[in-house]
């Protein structure tokens, strides 16, 4: 048992960043459904490893359904355990489904002047470093997250130094088909994927075309990871890296059939906070490539 730890643990400091960092998503019981009466169950989950929940169950608050005619609605059965949540959705119309976890808000970190004195004692080598969560200049200061606009005036303190506010907007998505297939409109805000290949459309072997988007227009320049999921079984991740053109499109040719989690994330600074100097995009999704 000791043995096996210890090889665990070197092999931890050996894999990349990416490969023990939490990683949220969204997995359907199925990504095509035929039928009248339709139904998929949609796992949802921040994990270590793809797609094995061991972290931490995803929050329901901010699913959101969008029919292929643009209607959007909330799941059915809902239901969050310890390590994983769980949901159902009723697909009544035909045509492809965005089912997706959408968060916002705005971050900030400050300095005080005793987490500033603190530091410099430190530095001088008079006091330990402050521990805890470090402010912007390095000792003990605040933190504030998942905050609203009014947060800020009511929940940093008024001595608070060095403030830096981020707003941040993030999707975690997976697409479902019922019946023949539909195009996937845009939803115009933050980053998301614009499907060239159909997402329900995927096949081993086969290269397919997509486009990044940044508040509907094209996102040059983005790096995207792209990593099959099973990697609970797997000594190596496998990573598939590209990044966008100028026209926000990227090509992947997937390997192997399977269930893959696609991650981007990007920032600038049209936020619509005005404390907010830099706004912070991220992009998930899940998408099923099937054997030829």
């Amino acid at each position: 048992m000791k043995r096996t730890t210890l090889a665990l643990a070197a092999a931890l400091c050996l894999l990349p960043l990416s490969a023990v960092a939490h990683k949220q998503w969204l997995v359907p019981s199925s990504t095509v459904v035929a039928g009248q009466d339709a139904w998929v169950t949609v796992d949802a989950a921040v994990s270590n490893q793809l797609y094995y929940p061991d972290h931490v169950a995803m929050r329901l608050d901010n699913i959101v359904v969008t029919a292929p005619d643009g209607s959007v609605s909330k799941p059915q059965n809902p239901a969050t355990g310890k390590y994983r949540s769980v949901f159902d959705v009723q697909l009544e119309q035909e045509g492809t489904y965005r089912i997706a976890n959408l968060s916002g808000g705005v971050s900030a970190r400050w300095d005080t002047p005793e987490s500033l004195a603190a530091a410099k004692a430190a530095k001088d080598g008079k006091a330990p470093a402050a521990g805890g969560m470090g402010g912007p200049g390095g000792g003990r200061g605040g933190f504030l997250r998942n905050a609203t606009p009014e947060d800020l005036a009511t929940k940093i303190p008024k001595n608070a130094l060095n403030v830096q506010v981020t707003e941040g907007i993030g999707r975690v998505e997976t697409f479902v088909t019922h019946g023949a297939p539909s195009s996937v409109a845009a939803a115009g805000k933050g980053l998301e994927l614009a499907p060239v290949t159909h997402p329900n459309d995927l096949f081993a072997g086969e290269e397919a075309t997509f486009k990044l988007l940044v508040d509907g227009q094209p996102a040059a320049g983005v790096e995207i990871e792209i990593i099959r999921g099973g990697t609970r079984y797997r000594n190596a991740q496998d990573e598939i890296k590209v990044t966008t053109a100028a026209d926000g499109s990227f090509k992947v040719t997937w390997p192997d059939a399977g269930m893959y989690w696609l991650e981007a994330s990007t920032t600038d600074a049209k936020t619509s906070v005005p404390q907010a100097k830099q706004r912070r995009l991220s992009y998930v999704a899940t998408l099923e490539v099937l054997p030829q």
